[in-house]
């Protein structure tokens, strides 16, 4: 059974019905801000819905125009021996170089005996803490460690 051929981007019917039927409810949903906005009972918020539903439809047609284009590329970077004529436009570097940032300030280990001191404190409340839940709950430490034998 051999492969079945990858379908152009151009020729995809359910997603170019997909983009027309986004395209024109966002158009649809314009106009109906716009009617009520013209109503006796529209305000500025109903203008300005009517004013974003255009941009949405532009940005759904937008998308799949990106989609398309990114596809074609990724196509001809897969195969680039099927490529009769070389392309001129250059492809921009998707990664940030090495060296460009500056290196991330690393914290300074400080070795203060206040801190480690308050620390073991705070190891031991936690401690004591866990052995009053466990007495609490009826267990006896011996009954929870595990035996080796």
């Amino acid at each position: 059974m051999s492969a079945s051929p990858r379908r152009s981007a151009h020729n995809r019917p359910a997603l170019i019905a997909l983009v027309i039927v986004a395209a024109l409810g966002c158009l649809a949903l314009a106009w109906w801000q716009w009617q009520r906005f013209e109503s006796t009972s529209g305000t500025g918020q109903n203008l300005g819905y009517a004013l974003q539903w255009p941009l949405f439809a532009a940005f759904a047609v937008f998308a799949y125009f990106r989609f398309v284009r990114l596809e074609r590329e990724a196509e001809e970077s897969e195969n680039p021996g099927d490529q009769t004529t070389p392309s001129p436009k250059k492809v921009a570097p998707r990664e940030i170089p090495a060296g460009l940032l500056p290196e991330r300030p690393k914290a300074v280990r400080d070795d203060d005996p206040v801190l480690a001191e308050y620390n073991r404190y705070l190891a031991a409340l936690h401690a004591q803490d866990i052995d009053d839940q466990v007495r609490e709950a009826g267990l006896h430490t011996r009954d929870t460690e595990r035996s080796a034998g």
